[in-house]
């Protein structure tokens, strides 16, 4: 009696994941064929942006403009730390880190795919003089963290990308 009563669980567990529309992420699918990444400025995000485009993609990465369907610029890439709250003795609680990513996808003749676009990361996080050391490492963490979310997010907006009008 248990071993059905498990199977209708999983049953009825199951029916209720596909229902709600879970699904596993799967390759990536684009409108263009072939996608040249302007590398320029070389930062690291490109080259996760790169990496990610290579690995779970429709579109083949070319090493030229030229060849390319649509091209993908990085027009610039701002991170910033500001001071979120203060502490009763006047000393810094909580910073706010942001990541700021302007980018544009195009074709050869300067037709938007998708027109110059922002992605806006943020992160909060406490701070204690106390614990400096570790405050440090949570916030390259939060920094690596935000690069991947704002990768994620452009790879996304490709998939949202339409073929401009002729």
């Amino acid at each position: 009696m248990s071993r059905a009563a498990g199977r209708i669980a999983t049953f009825a567990l199951s029916i209720g994941l596909f229902a709600c529309g879970f699904h596993l992420r799967g390759e990536a699918h684009y409108a263009f064929a072939t996608l040249f990444l302007n590398p320029t400025p070389a930062l690291p995000l490109t080259t996760e942006l790169k990496r990610s485009l290579e690995g779970i993609g429709s579109a083949k990465l070319v090493a030229s403009a030229a060849s390319a369907e649509a091209v993908l610029q990085v027009n610039s890439v701002e991170d910033s730390k500001q001071i979120l709250s203060l502490s009763g003795g006047g000393k810094v609680a909580e910073y706010l880190l942001t990541k700021r990513v302007l980018f544009r996808v195009h074709d050869n003749d300067g037709k938007d795919w998708l027109p110059t676009a922002e992605v806006l990361v943020r992160r909060s996080y406490t701070y204690s003089d106390t614990e400096a050391l570790a405050k440090e490492a949570q916030e390259q963490r939060l920094w690596r963290e935000m690069q991947t979310d704002s990768v994620q997010q452009i790879v996304r907006r490709l998939q949202a990308a339409k073929k401009p009008a002729a």
